[in-house]
C-alpha cells in the first residue's frame, strides 16, 4: 500500500516536473539527500585520479627532463591512452578489472597523464638559461638545481596543467556509473529518465568542476607568490 503510494506520488512529481521544464524546485528541496553519496563518491574519484595520475606523470617528466630521447615516445604512449574514447575504454577494461571503482580510476588516471606531464615539460623547458647558470654559478648540483631554481619557476605551467586535469576529470568522473562506479553521472541519467530536478546532479558537477579549479588556482598563487609581485 506504501509502496502504491509512493509510486504514485513519484509519478505526480514527474508530471509535474514535465509541465516546469523538468524543474521542482519543492521536489529538490525535499529530495537533496538523494544527491549526497554520488556527491561523495565524485569527489573520491577525481581527488584519487588526479592524485594517482599527477604522480606518474610528473615523476615520468622528471625523468624525460633527464633523458630527453624519453619525451616523443611518452607522449606518443599518453597520447594514445588520451585519445581512447571514454565510454569504449570502459568497455575495454570491463573484461578485465571488472565493474567497479578499479575499472574507473584506471580510465581516468590514463587521461591525466598526457596533460599534466606535457605540462611539467613544457615548464621546465621555459626556464631562461640565465637561471640554470646562476644556479651552477652558485655550485648547485644537477639535483639542487632541479628542485631549487627549475621546478619552482615551472610551478605555473605546471599548476596549469593541474587545473586543466582536475576540471577534465570531474566531467570524465560523470561516465563512471557505466562501469558501476557511482558518481553523479548516474544521478544525472536517472533524473533524465524521471524527467525532473535535472539540474541538481549536473548543477553539482559544474559546481565541483568550479570548486576545484579555484582550490588550485589558490594553491598555484600560494607556491608562487613572485608572480604576483611581477605584476
Amino acid at each position: 500500500m506504501i509502496l502504491a503510494q509512493l509510486k504514485i506520488g513519484d509519478r505526480s512529481a514527474a508530471d509535474s516536473c514535465v509541465e516546469n521544464n523538468g524543474f521542482c524546485p519543492s521536489w529538490i528541496a525535499h529530495n537533496l539527500d538523494r544527491y549526497k553519496q554520488p556527491l561523495i563518491d565524485h569527489i573520491e574519484l577525481t581527488l584519487i585520479a588526479v592524485v594517482v595520475g599527477f604522480v606518474i606523470a610528473f615523476s615520468l617528466a622528471l625523468l624525460a627532463h633527464r633523458r630527453r630521447w624519453l619525451v616523443p615516445p611518452i607522449t606518443q604512449i599518453t597520447g594514445i591512452l588520451y585519445t581512447i574514447p571514454s565510454v569504449a575504454f570502459f568497455f575495454l577494461l570491463l573484461p578485465l578489472t571488472g565493474r567497479g571503482k578499479v575499472t574507473a580510476l584506471i580510465a581516468l588516471v590514463s587521461y591525466t597523464l598526457l596533460i599534466i606531464f606535457r605540462n611539467v615539460i613544457t615548464g621546465l623547458n621555459s626556464v631562461p638559461a640565465e637561471a640554470r647558470d646562476a644556479g651552477r654559478g652558485m655550485g648547485l648540483t644537477q639535483n639542487q638545481l632541479l628542485w631549487r631554481v627549475e621546478l619552482p619557476l615551472a610551478l605555473p605551467e605546471i599548476m596549469a596543467g593541474l587545473r586543466i586535469a582536475v576540471t577534465t576529470t570531474v566531467g570524465l568522473t560523470s561516465l563512471v556509473f557505466l562501469a558501476g562506479a557511482g558518481g553523479l553521472g548516474g544521478a544525472i541519467f536517472a533524473d533524465i529518465q524521471f524527467q525532473s530536478n535535472v539540474v541538481v546532479a549536473g548543477g553539482l558537477c559544474v559546481l565541483l568542476a568550479l570548486v576545484f579549479d579555484l582550490l588550485v588556482l589558490a594553491l598555484q598563487k600560494a607556491l608562487t607568490p613572485w608572480t604576483r609581485v611581477a605584476r
